[in-house]
């Protein structure tokens, strides 16, 4: 009976395991383990996944993946202010793990086609039910 009343509550429960699984998913294809990660799944939805190297061109600042349900996967550096957004992948909110490795590969070789400065517009934040389908276990 309590899952008929708190249906929203059970798609957010959903919606948050999916995204775990997803984002663990993403860290074990760049080689790092979940210990690396946080998430928020509240609204907007957000991944951080810290890596262990350095760009040649930022030898100073930590590298690292960021995530949101608007933009999707960008590759950013740690400075004092937080995370600085270097790269938006685009495409899809929720890319295959593969996809996030082959735009961190080329981050990290100074390719100048590695995603695009302009955060994508992928989606609007919310309506987590609309991603559940695409956060089923791949």
């Amino acid at each position: 009976m309590s899952i008929l009343i708190d249906f929203g509550r059970d798609t957010e429960f959903s919606f948050e395991r999916g995204l775990r699984g997803y984002v663990a998913a993403v860290a074990r294809a760049v080689g790092v383990g979940l210990e690396s990660c946080t998430l928020d799944a509240g609204t907007p939805a957000a991944a951080y996944i810290a890596l262990d190297w350095r760009l040649s061109r930022f030898p100073e600042h930590d590298l690292a993946l960021v995530w949101d349900e608007a933009h999707g996967w960008a590759a950013a550096i740690e400075d004092a202010g937080g995370a600085t957004v270097l790269s938006y992948l685009g495409g899809e909110v929720l890319p295959e793990p593969r996809a996030v490795v082959r735009f961190l590969a080329a981050v990290r070789a100074d390719d100048p086609d590695a995603g695009t400065l302009e955060a994508p517009e992928l989606r609007e934040p919310g309506r987590h039910e609309e991603l559940l389908g695409t956060l089923a276990p791949r």
